[in-house]
């Protein structure tokens, strides 16, 4: 319910003149559903997932996770041909997987490609069990929002913004970890994160 809110939320952020809305599978799927249900538009599946093949975001070099990504999704072309299509994805993490998923969808004849992601910018590594890349790898952290649109080859691309998380998710933001977004994470020591802060690149 918290990621099918947030994709409401996203539509009420970053409204965008489109035929359908589909989502990344899985995890964006719930997201997809909420922005559709708030913008009107009818929710279609875009790509089907190659079940076998693991999260690309996390695997050891960037061979494997490009070679991940091509193998990942195909996309349904009867569904996507001649249409203006918004795309709802959870994250972008390096912006290894993203810009393939639009040259997918180009290719299966879809006119324009709108991005939504369901979280802000990932501008922060994490250090409290997920291993997803440093800050030279973060696309977020040294990228502005429109550079990123240019890389991913996307018409539009908008984030959900830190309130609207937050207010989506239902909780006090005390209660959260907002780290990759913010820089400060619960449980790890002020001098950690200064350190960790002064090896960040400029947005």
């Amino acid at each position: 319910m918290a990621r099918y809110a947030m994709g409401r939320q996203l539509a009420k952020e970053h409204p965008v003149d489109a035929d359908v809305v589909m989502a990344v599978p899985d995890s964006a799927v719930a997201g997809g559903i909420g922005y559709a249900a708030e913008s009107g538009l009818p929710y279609i599946e875009g790509l089907i997932k190659n079940r076998y093949i693991g999260r690309t975001f996390i695997s050891p070099d960037q061979n494997m996770r490009a070679r991940g990504v091509h193998l990942k999704f195909n996309p349904l072309v009867e569904n996507l041909r001649d249409r203006r299509v918004i795309v709802v994805d959870d994250s972008i993490v390096r912006g290894t997987t993203t810009p393939r998923i639009v040259a997918l969808l180009r290719e299966a004849g879809a006119l324009e490609v709108h991005l939504r992601i369901t979280s802000p910018p990932i501008k922060h590594p994490c250090y409290l069990g997920v291993d997803m890349a440093t800050y030279g790898e973060l696309i977020a952290a040294n990228f502005t929002v429109e550079e990123i649109r240019a890389k991913t080859g996307a018409d539009s691309l908008g984030y959900l913004s830190l309130a609207g998380l937050i207010a989506s998710v239902g909780r006090d933001r005390s209660e959260m970890c907002l780290g990759c977004f913010v820089g400060e994470y619960p449980n790890v020591p002020a001098a950690h994160q200064m350190h960790s802060a002064a090896q960040a690149s400029p947005a």
